[in-house]
């Protein structure tokens, strides 16, 4: 157990009932079991369930407003929140916690020691200690105390009162960079704790020349370092994983002058329908001694997990540390990328498998963060729903877009990287008629991307966007290449795709006059008629 470096009376939190100071996982395993807050399964993991919140609530997360944040925060995509009612909270919910039980845990944030951050999480739940002991990076034994520049209070059973605070609902995840405090309260989705603290990182870190990415990162066998941007259910988390390469981490990272680096140390795995034949990898992690399984179900008679039942949500989650990976890389860190990836799930069918991107067409496909949602798993649904999402993570970017993407434009043009589009979502027709890109045949484009195979194969403009597509790939049908001809009515796949187009260009006319003339024009083009192709 590492001691504390700061008192808690500095937060006012001077009479808990008891203070659970970094235990270790089988401590906290055996806390979490004795009170009654998760159950044991038969791999020895451990299974909580959030009750009402299965996700982030994404209304109810604000930001401070005050003379820090006032010119520094997009209040267009932000929602600010009064200092006055945020103290108010804070004494309440500190107040509320005084007499109970509470666990912390003092961990890093970011592997790179240049821009390491101490953080200090206080929870009322055990479960939720090993979960952010698992997910950030655990100071190696015998480590001084340091005292920690940001806090994170998690109190899932205080709940706010909207009348009086300000909030949305009896739930809140409140950030204050001039307390360098964050509270969440009423809810007890831990991906809350996650995702606080790399909002933080996203306000952070461009001061300091490094952008923030809600990104996975790998490394080849020569030490080549690849960079996989996406949005939740894209394929991160998978395609990084892959065991011929040497794994930094799968979910946000910074990209500086010197190279790429892990915010984290640890992965939060979705777990529906994970399997051993397809993501080995994980499917290991997730049933190992330590791991905490989030909203999966379980038999109650056998304890056997069944990652296949979406009963309670199709958010089921794993949090492991990352060395749980065997192929984890055990600094967290990589050169400067020479590959970056960019992963959308287009569920209209109708974006090519992979395509070359222009520097100028990456920061537009970055702007952009697209990816398609389809509402669950019923077959009633017609329509897929497109989502766009700034830097494929736009609920984490307390700064404007633009910010981002010039830092992106700047680490791309310095590094020489080679960019790419990837569609791990619907071939041969849209969500409902199509079916899924098989994960062997991304992996086999994303692996001939990496090696620079791909780089000296002949391209083509694809006849609905322009993307530059290969004409052909070691170990994939040439078939697979061309969307068109995978739909057994074409005019149908070009209505889909002037669909497509024209979402994307709704979407970026709030960035026109806020980037290059080269960028706001490297769009899709319009989709031909079928007599044109």
């Amino acid at each position: 157990m590492r001691p504390l470096a700061l008192s808690l009376s500095d937060l006012g939190l001077v009479s808990p009932s008891a203070v659970h100071a970094n235990l270790a996982p089988a401590a906290l395993h055996e806390k979490a079991l004795q009170r009654q807050e998760v159950q044991l399964t038969a791999d020895g993991t451990l299974v909580a369930r959030t009750g009402a919140y299965t996700g982030r609530s994404p209304f109810d997360k604000f930001i401070v407003r005050d003379s820090e944040t006032e010119n520094t925060v997009d209040w267009t995509t932000n929602q600010p929140f009064d200092p006055a009612h945020f103290d108010a909270i804070r004494t309440r919910m500190v107040d509320w916690l005084n007499g109970r039980e509470v666990f912390i845990q003092d961990l890093w944030i970011g592997a790179n020691p240049a821009y390491r951050m101490p953080v200090r999480f206080i929870s009322t739940q055990a479960w939720h200690s090993l979960f952010v002991r698992n997910m950030f990076i655990r100071p190696p034994a015998g480590s001084p105390a340091q005292d920690p520049e940001f806090t994170v209070i998690h109190a899932p059973d205080f709940r706010a009162d909207p009348a009086r605070d300000g909030t949305r609902s009896e739930a809140c995840v409140l950030i204050d960079f001039t307390r360098k405090l964050v509270l969440i309260g009423g809810t007890s989705y831990a991906g809350e704790a996650k995702k606080c603290l790399f909002t933080v990182m996203n306000y952070l870190m461009p001061t300091r020349g490094v952008l923030p990415m809600h990104a996975a990162a790998s490394l080849g066998t020569s030490g080549e370092t690849a960079v996989f941007f996406g949005l939740s259910g894209t394929g991160k988390t998978t395609l990084s994983a892959d065991s011929s390469r040497l794994l930094i981490g799968d979910d946000e990272h910074g990209w500086s002058a010197d190279g790429v680096f892990n915010f984290e140390g640890g992965c939060y795995a979705k777990t529906i329908r994970l399997n051993s034949k397809t993501e080995p990898e994980i499917y290991a992690a997730a049933r190992r001694f330590g791991t905490v399984l989030e909203n999966v179900v379980m038999n109650p008679d056998t304890r056997a997990v069944d990652f296949d039942d979406a009963l309670l949500t199709e958010n089921s989650r794993a949090c492991y540390p990352l060395d749980y990976i065997p192929n984890a890389s055990a600094t967290g860190m990589g050169g400067r990328p020479q590959n970056l990836i960019m992963l959308t799930c287009d569920a209209y069918g109708v974006l090519p498998p992979i395509s070359k991107l222009s520097p100028s067409q990456a920061m537009y496909h970055f702007l952009s963060g697209y990816t398609a949602r389809v509402a669950g798993t019923e077959r009633d649904v017609q329509e897929p729903c497109a989502v766009f999402s700034t830097g494929f993570g736009a609920p984490f970017l307390p700064r404007p877009a633009e910010v981002y993407a010039e830092l992106l434009g700047k680490r791309i043009a310095e590094h020489k990287v080679d960019c790419w589009l990837v569609n791990t979502g619907w071939v041969g027709g849209a969500y409902g008629t199509g079916r899924r890109m098989d994960l062997p045949t991304t992996r086999a484009l994303v692996r001939a991307a990496l090696s620079g195979t791909l780089a000296k194969s002949a391209f083509t403009p694809d006849p609905a966007f322009g993307l530059m597509t290969p004409l052909s790939c070691p170990g994939v049908s040439p078939d697979i290449l061309a969307p068109r001809d995978l739909w057994e009515d074409p005019a149908a796949y070009d209505a889909q795709a002037r669909k497509l187009a024209a979402l994307f260009a709704e979407n970026f006319q709030r960035f026109v006059g806020k980037t290059s003339t080269e960028v706001e024009n490297s769009g899709f083009v319009s989709a031909p008629s079928p007599a044109a192709v």
